[in-house]
């Protein structure tokens, strides 16, 4: 069985029903429950549970001291390419926007590195669109064998791929996968993906799957917040996780939680999440699994960061470029940005800001000799 089989067993409708009419009585047995379930996880994000939020963080820091420490993984993302053969109603990068496309060369790519390693980062996101003529397997094995000899982890957020390709690209060095599915309200999902590969739903749904046989080291899960009801897509999206872990536990995971920001051509939210119920979430994604791995972007501000990662947050991008060559080859943005970020700071000012509360910013926690 694969999740798509697991996610037809429910509907849409039924689970958001069920979360809005979760009651104090559930919030408070979901907070004192020994084991958590996905039950529990639908109280703790319901807007019974918005009296208890205080409570929650309470409960959310104290498990992540106990898993994580008082540690801060940092990271960067590290755009190769804007080109895209999708349309996505969201998304700078998207096929009908009529902007400059600019995919690395390996020269661009070596100054790319080079620069973002002088900024202390050992951990490198790389990121593309879905092109696959142009940013397709051979593509990114030579990406890899190039950004290698300059960073211990490597993590990719590119289109889904086959079984066996993740299998050479694994062999190249690639530690972790970012697939997020942006939507699991199927129909919703067709409505912003109207053309190219991202609209198969079926496909991308079950790449985590694929990447699980393939034996990735780290799979990251989340939704696009404000596509749909953020309630009803985050309880899939654990759905989702719980599924992952049982089936592949020898695999880490990670969750995300990116809010749309302005770009390009981009829709207005269906739903608007606040900072308070973004807040209620990570504790709820904490509480919920003490042991999944929970990232935040510079698509925060800067305000909200800086206390995030007391409560239940364990890694964290700094000064990202989210356009191609953003770093070294094109620093006046001569091609687009896929979205616009919000804390501005250097990754200097970032891992300062994370010290002077008493923690500890980790900008290596794996190497690839642990591959052998």
């Amino acid at each position: 069985m694969n999740f798509n089989q697991v996610i037809a067993q429910y509907s849409w409708d039924n689970v958001k029903e069920s979360i809005y009419a979760k009651t104090a009585v559930d919030v408070e047995k979901a907070l004192t429950a020994e084991q958590v379930s996905l039950e529990d996880f639908k109280a703790l994000i319901s807007p019974a549970a918005e009296p208890f939020l205080e409570r929650m963080a309470v409960q959310s820091r104290a498990l992540t001291l106990k898993r994580f420490g008082n540690t801060v993984q940092m990271f960067a993302p590290l755009y190769l390419s804007n080109e895209c053969q999708n349309i996505c109603t969201y998304c700078g990068f998207s096929l009908h926007n009529k902007i400059l496309r600019t995919t690395l060369t390996d020269a661009q790519i070596i100054r790319e590195c080079e620069a973002v390693k002088v900024l202390g980062f050992d951990h490198i996101l790389l990121v593309t669109g879905e092109a696959n003529k142009t940013v397709g397997v051979d593509y990114l094995i030579n990406a890899i064998r190039l950004v290698r000899p300059y960073f211990a982890n490597i993590s990719i957020e590119v289109q889904p791929l086959e079984q066996a390709e993740y299998e050479l690209l694994i062999q190249e060095g690639l530690y972790a996968v970012l697939v997020y599915q942006e939507t699991y309200h199927q129909e919703e999902y067709k409505t912003h993906h109207t053309k190219g590969k991202k609209s198969n739903y079926e496909y991308r749904i079950d790449t985590p799957d694929r990447l699980g046989k393939a034996g990735v080291h780290k799979i990251g899960l989340g939704v696009l917040i404000g596509l749909e009801d953020w309630r009803a897509d985050s309880f899939f999206n654990a759905l989702h996780l719980s599924y992952l872990e049982k089936n592949y536990w020898q695999t880490r995971y990670s969750v995300s939680f990116p809010r749309l920001r302005p770009a390009e051509g981009l829709l207005e939210p269906k739903v608007v999440m606040n900072d308070k119920q973004l807040v209620q979430l990570i504790c709820a994604y904490r509480i919920f699994n003490e042991n999944v791995e929970l990232s935040i972007s510079t698509r925060e501000n800067a305000a909200f960061r800086n206390n995030i990662f007391k409560i239940g947050i364990t890694s964290m991008s700094a000064g990202s470029k989210t356009n191609p060559g953003g770093y070294a080859v094109f620093p006046e943005k001569e091609s687009l940005e896929q979205f616009e970020i919000d804390d501005s700071r250097s990754p200097h000012e970032v891992a300062q800001m994370i010290q002077s509360q008493g923690y500890e910013s980790v900008w290596k926690d794996w190497d690839k000799v642990f591959n052998l």
